[in-house]
């Protein structure tokens, strides 16, 4: 094969790609590739445009809240507490029987110092047993996918645990609510 032909070949195989890409779409449980140079912010399973608002309808923007669009289920606000001079409110998506892993939104809020890093885990404070998901920011929250021990430990809470730059680490749990 000569190298025009590999090249032709090449495009056309790669066109092809990019159409069946195309024609999945995000509904078709594919995740489409981002266009070159196009910024996206990845968002728990698929990409949004920078800048773009997490809700998917327009027309139901509170429907759309509830369960942030994605199916994971009705919103479930777990509380808030303060610490170290920060407030720290919780929320976990859908129900906590039967999965193996819950979706959980956090806003950290106040405070004097900047917040670094962010980690989530279920289970007992020593996290024992449970695995800690490094959150990501949001629009204005954390949010990450926390794995749920199995099996679920007596008085299993959500905990959230925050740095602070040039601070100690902070630590607060939440009653799961289920």
């Amino acid at each position: 094969m000569q190298t025009s032909d590999f090249r032709s070949a090449a495009r056309s195989a790669s066109a092809a790609l990019a159409s069946i890409a195309f024609l999945i779409g995000c509904d078709g449980g594919a995740k489409p590739q981002q266009p070159a140079g196009k910024a996206a912010a990845q968002d728990h399973g698929h990409d949004h445009a920078a800048g773009a608002d997490h809700s998917h309808d327009a027309q139901a923007p509170a429907a759309a809240e509830a369960d942030h669009g994605h199916g994971h289920g009705a919103t479930t606000q777990l509380g808030e507490q303060e610490v170290a001079g920060f407030t720290v409110r919780a929320s976990r998506d859908g129900a906590i029987a039967s999965v193996p892993d819950a979706p959980i939104d956090v806003w950290i809020t106040g405070g004097s110092g900047r917040v670094t890093a962010v980690r989530f885990w279920i289970g007992t404070q020593d996290a024992k047993g449970s695995v800690k998901a490094k959150a990501e920011i949001e629009k204005d929250n954390w949010h990450t996918h926390a794995e749920l021990p199995s099996p679920m430990p007596a008085g299993s809470k959500l905990w959230v645990e925050f740095e602070v730059e040039g601070s100690a680490k902070q630590l607060v749990g939440f009653d799961l609510k289920t």
